[in-house]
């Protein structure tokens, strides 16, 4: 799942004809659905019925293949879940602007609201083609197996790849 994208392409100029658009965003959605697959495998190995686990942050490097977990050093020690994931997506920027990955995601389990008790699993994605948004997952642990619901995406603001949605690739023509 490799892109190869043209030397006068996305890359280069920031702008590609829907036809590579096209082709392009059905890689990327490939890609994160793989990253996605990859990291709520072992993420879910966290979940616990009486305890949230701590976020934590994925990559899908260059080959289109490598799922590597991103691990934060000593200074994340103590740090409450919402600082935590506020160092993913800066170490999780700073990687995907020297262009090492093709997509990240920022994995973090919760509820829905303090009225709402129900356990929901949260991914913030995103990937280089310019793709972006939230997925929450509402789910339920019995005994030592978690069962999902329907989830949902709702757009999310690009903060690893891009610092705006202006500034992602366009589509020309």
């Amino acid at each position: 799942m490799e892109i190869k994208i043209p030397e006068n392409s996305v890359l280069s100029d920031g702008v590609i004809d829907k036809k590579e658009m096209a082709r392009y965003l059905v890689i990327a959605n490939k890609q994160l659905a793989y990253l996605a697959e990859q990291a709520t495998e072992e993420y879910q190995e966290r979940i616990q019925p009486e305890e949230t686990p701590m976020p934590s942050g994925w990559m899908l490097m260059k080959d289109g293949v490598t799922v590597k977990e991103l691990k934060l050093d000593e200074s994340a020690e103590g740090a409450p879940a919402n600082i935590r994931i506020v160092m993913f997506r800066a170490a999780l920027k700073s990687i995907a602007r020297r262009g090492q990955i093709n997509a990240a995601a920022i994995l973090y389990a919760g509820q829905m609201s303090e009225e709402n008790p129900q356990k929901v699993l949260v991914m913030e994605h995103e990937h280089r083609l310019g793709i972006s948004g939230n997925k929450f997952v509402p789910y339920k642990v019995e005994g030592e197996k978690i069962q999902y619901s329907q989830s949902v995406t709702k757009d999310k603001p690009f903060q690893m790849f891009y610092d705006k949605k202006a500034d992602a690739p366009e589509i020309s023509g």
